[in-house]
C-alpha cells in the first residue's frame, strides 16, 4: 500500500497497533480524520489523553474508575458480603448489563496461563484472598470463562480461599465450554448468574 504522505503512514501505523484493526481500515479512519476540523480531533486528541491518564483503577475491585472506587463499591445499596470474581473490565460490564446482580466484583485483570506466561502473581489475587480473610464475605462467585484457563484459575483460587469457609459458587454451564464470558447473550449470562452452582473441585 503506497501512502504519499508519511504523516498519514504514522497515523496508519498507530491505528494497527488497536487489536482488530487492519492496514485497510486503519487508512480509512485516518483519512476520515484528516477530513475533521481541528476542534473535532482536539477533542479527539483530548479524550485519549484523558483516557490515559486521568481513568483509574478501583482500589476495592479493581474495576475502571474515575476515583479511588468505582461506582459499584461505593453504592450502599450493593450487597458488600457477595463477591463476583471476573477476568476483566468488560465482564463486569456485561454482567451489569443483566441487571440482576446486585453484589460487588472482584477483577483479576486476567486468567492463569502457563503457555502464555502468566502465574498468579500477575494477577490481582492477593487482594481477593485479603479481603475475603476479613471475615465479612458469604459468597464468592467464580463467574470466569468456562475454558482450560478459566477453569485452572477457578481450581488456585477455590484452594486459596476455601479455608476462609465462604460459600463458593461457579456460574451454570448455559455460558457455552470454551466460550468467552463477554461475548454471552445478556439472557444467557442472567440465567447462568440465577442458577449457579456450589463450586467443587472435580
Amino acid at each position: 500500500m503506497n501512502i504519499p504522505s508519511k504523516y498519514l503512514e504514522n497515523a496508519v501505523d498507530q491505528l494497527t497497533s488497536l487489536p482488530g484493526i487492519g492496514r485497510r481500515t486503519a487508512l480509512r479512519l485516518a483519512l476520515n480524520l484528516l477530513k475533521r476540523t481541528e476542534t473535532e480531533i482536539d477533542d479527539f486528541s483530548k479524550a485519549l489523553i484523558d483516557l490515559k491518564h486521568k481513568v483509574l483503577f478501583c482500589q476495592s475491585c479493581g474495576n475502571i474508575s474515575d476515583h479511588s472506587l468505582c461506582p459499584i463499591c461505593e453504592n450502599s445499596n450493593r450487597d458488600h458480603q457477595t463477591i463476583c470474581v471476573v477476568e476483566d473490565i468488560r465482564d463486569v460490564m456485561a454482567i451489569e448489563s443483566t441487571a440482576t446482580y446486585r453484589g460487588i466484583y472482584h477483577v483479576l485483570g486476567g486468567l492463569i496461563s502457563p503457555m502464555d506466561g502468566v502465574g498468579p502473581q500477575d494477577l490481582n489475587i492477593e487482594r481477593l484472598v485479603e479481603k475475603v480473610g476479613q471475615g465479612d464475605i458469604k459468597e464468592i462467585i467464580f463467574a470466569l470463562s468456562p475454558t482450560m484457563e478459566g477453569d485452572t484459575t477457578n481450581f488456585y483460587l477455590f484452594k486459596k480461599l476455601q479455608q476462609f469457609a465462604p460459600f463458593i459458587t461457579a456460574l451454570s454451564r448455559g455460558v457455552a465450554v470454551g466460550s468467552e464470558l463477554q461475548y454471552a447473550d445478556e439472557l444467557t449470562l442472567s440465567r447462568s448468574l440465577q442458577q449457579r452452582q456450589e463450586f467443587k473441585m472435580n
